[in-house]
């Protein structure tokens, strides 16, 4: 593979202006991560340290290993959601215990006590798709007040799919260590219950599926917390404690221990060596890419800055243009890239299809830059076929088998964001950059479709237009769009697993490659019918 040129020019004044805006939007969303970082604020976290306790973001940094790393995924859902905090009340990511990549989660107990709420129930579904994809062992930090009861209506039925998560990985062979730091009430019992391995913090954790209150209300039964549900009691008596720890940290040292001991080792194929850092400054990207998503920009110039050398093979070059296709190695592993150059044509869509199929044959993942406004419309393009062409790319991504990575650079709107590995195809991980916007169509777009119906529909009916009601529905229609499609709006609803800044899009893509070759590698030559 030979390196890929580059045009940029970090004198120009165009690379200059979108280096700015886009280093303040990566500043915005810096601030936006403190927030999630923060847990219930200084007054409650204040109150779990006085209590002898660590911070559920201290107990996962001493369950890393000291050179590991950690990915935290979904940091801001719930974000202005609801009254929903950011991070929506857990903290959960991939990290490495033991040597092991893992899937962790941690109840974020400063805040309502680790209660769980609708978004938190969605992001703990998101977490265990993503640990059973990739067979990554869990470790949960669990010290949670149960179900945020007022909102039990949301949270019911689709929070007792956790628990069968948690069952299925086990029938799998992909185990769940349970660390129990605190309280875990009612539903929350079963975590622990379910779970493969469990460890108990001695005068600390309490396990019962009801309270002494509530004991007492159903009974007339009269017990403390400690009898009923004791770490002490469920080590000796009804053995849903399989270890006691004397406190947090001897906790920890019975997971690390616990996790080491399961000898895990990856069913994919290794890296290539760690890779060779690309030839480019991963810094230029911010000036690459413009903050306004209606500003094209030329994909080669991304793909330079984040693969090994800046090494490119480039599949049919001058065919389909406006989809860029071809392959490299990121941090050892090799991709299929297939990056948004354009709104996509027959041409464009008969290729990447192809492209998909040949990634397939030979175990390749696939690596999908998003930055894509749709299909082409118009009587000629219909004619030619733009649909069929469309439903063959998106079967291919819809039947493809081997793991697949999206990156949202840009624009995602339309059925361009389903061929393009968007979240409803089941991405093993989606990330969005701060610029990112997501929609079906953009607001100018459809406050001009409302213009246009409006106006047809009053010349049908022989009336005149109110220019002023109409200028202000579009406006209205417009700020809502907008609004909707933002990336923190996505993010906040768990359309993405986080936004992430530009410049650390090689290492997030060599982490989360690492973690799909935990599973094995299998690509697919079945496919549905195609329209010819």
């Amino acid at each position: 593979m030979r390196p890929l040129p580059t045009a940029v020019d970090r004198r120009d004044p165009v690379f200059i202006e979108n280096h700015a805006q886009n280093l303040a939007a990566v500043a915005v969303l810096q601030d936006e991560l403190a927030k999630s970082r923060q847990g219930g604020g200084p007054k409650y976290n204040q109150r779990h340290l006085d209590r002898g306790r660590l911070l559920p973001r201290e107990r996962i940094e001493m369950l890393l290993d000291p050179d590991g790393y950690f990915l935290e995924l979904c940091p801001l859902a719930g974000r202005d959601v609801d009254l929903i905090a950011h991070g929506a009340g857990l903290i959960g990511g991939v990290g490495v215990v033991s040597g092991v990549e893992c899937l962790i989660l941690a109840n974020e107990s400063t805040v309502q006590g680790g209660a769980i709420n609708e978004i938190g129930v969605k992001k703990t579904r998101r977490l265990a798709e993503i640990a059973a994809e990739n067979r990554l062992p869990g470790v949960s930090l669990i010290e949670s007040a149960g179900a945020d009861l007022p909102n039990q209506s949301r949270i019911f039925i689709p929070g007792g799919e956790g628990f069968r998560d948690i069952t299925r990985r086990s029938k799998d062979r992909t185990p769940t260590v349970c660390l129990v730091f605190g309280s875990s009430t009612a539903g929350g019992a079963y975590i622990p219950g379910m779970s493969d391995y469990t460890v108990f913090v001695k005068d600390q954790a309490q396990v019962f599926l009801a309270g002494p209150p509530l004991v007492k209300m159903a009974t007339g039964e009269e017990v403390d917390e400690e009898s009923l549900g004791g770490a002490t009691m469920h080590s000796r008596v009804s053995g849903v404690s399989d270890f006691l720890a004397e406190d947090e940290l001897d906790a920890i040292r019975l997971g690390r221990e616990l996790i080491g001991a399961l000898r895990w080792r990856k069913a994919g194929p290794p890296p290539n060596g760690p890779g060779d850092p690309p030839l480019y400054d991963p810094d230029e990207l911010l000036g690459v890419v413009s903050p306004d998503t209606r500003v094209p920009f030329d994909a080669r110039e991304v793909i330079a800055r984040i693969v090994d050398g800046s090494r490119f093979l480039e599949f049919k070059p001058g065919y389909g243009a406006t989809l860029v296709c071809g392959w490299a190695d990121v941090c050892g592993y090799r991709v299929g890239i297939l990056a948004n150059n354009g709104i996509l044509f027959s041409e464009s869509a008969n290729k990447g299809a192809q492209f998909i199929a040949l990634c397939n044959q030979q175990d390749i993942p696939l690596l999908f830059l998003q930055n894509i406004t749709g299909f082409m419309v118009g009587r000629e393009y219909e004619e030619g076929g733009i649909i069929k062409h469309g439903a063959k790319m998106i079967n291919a991504v819809s039947n493809s088998t081997v793991p697949a990575i999206t990156i949202m650079m840009g624009a995602s709107f339309g059925a361009g964001n389903y061929a393009m590995m968007g979240r409803a195809y089941q991405p093993r991980f989606l990330f969005s950059w701060p610029n990112h916007k997501i929609a079906v169509m953009g607001g100018e777009q459809l406050a001009g479709v409302l213009d246009i119906i409006k106006r047809q529909s009053a010349a049908r009916k022989g009336k005149p237009v109110n220019e002023e009601q109409l200028a202000f529905m579009k406006q209205m229609i417009t700020q809502q769009i907008d609004k909707e499609s933002s990336a923190y709006f996505a993010t906040a609803r768990l359309w993405d697993d986080g936004i992430i800044d530009p410049r650390d899009t090689r290492a997030v893509l060599g982490i989360t490659l690492s973690a799909c070759h935990t599973n094995t590698v299998q690509g697919t030559t079945s496919w549905g019918v195609y329209r010819h």
